[in-house]
């Protein structure tokens, strides 16, 4: 399997609780803009920038919030995301903030001047699933070492 092969990338799906469907629709639909794909009373797909991503009804979910030291901040564990170009990652920094959205790392930039320079941001859906977004001046930085 190739893994280095940035234009080799398909779309990944990630199936996730949730404990409401409604406050999914309208936090992925409504809010992130996810076009909505299939759906049943148990379950509903959406397009994250051409991924799919499932949310799955468990009205009994509570999220088990762990964090790890990164950069001086709590980054929450487990989250997911997607590596955005820098004006999208802008855009929706803007649409987030517009919306008040509480931020678990408001919109910033880590690692400032060293290998691996990112803009980032954590929040969570209302089922309380963290979500980072970044992106990078050079998606060449993605993979780098130091």
């Amino acid at each position: 399997m190739n893994t280095d092969s940035a234009a080799a990338v398909r779309p990944f799906h990630l199936a996730f609780p949730v404990h409401d469907l409604d406050a999914a629709r309208n936090f992925y639909g409504g809010l992130l803009g996810c076009a909505e794909g299939r759906s049943d009373p148990h379950w509903i797909d959406f397009s994250l920038y051409g991924h799919q991503i499932v949310a799955h009804l468990d009205e009994n979910f509570e999220p088990r919030p762990l964090a790890n030291p990164v950069d001086g901040e709590q980054v929450p564990v487990p989250h997911f995301g997607v590596v955005l170009t820098m004006s999208e990652w802008q855009v929706l920094a803007d649409r987030l903030t517009a919306a008040a959205i509480a931020f678990v790392i408001a919109p910033t930039v880590r690692f400032p001047g060293q290998v691996g320079e990112q803009a980032t941001m954590f929040f969570q859906d209302p089922s309380g699933n963290a979500l980072e977004f970044k992106a990078f001046a050079s998606d060449d930085q993605l993979f780098a070492k130091d």
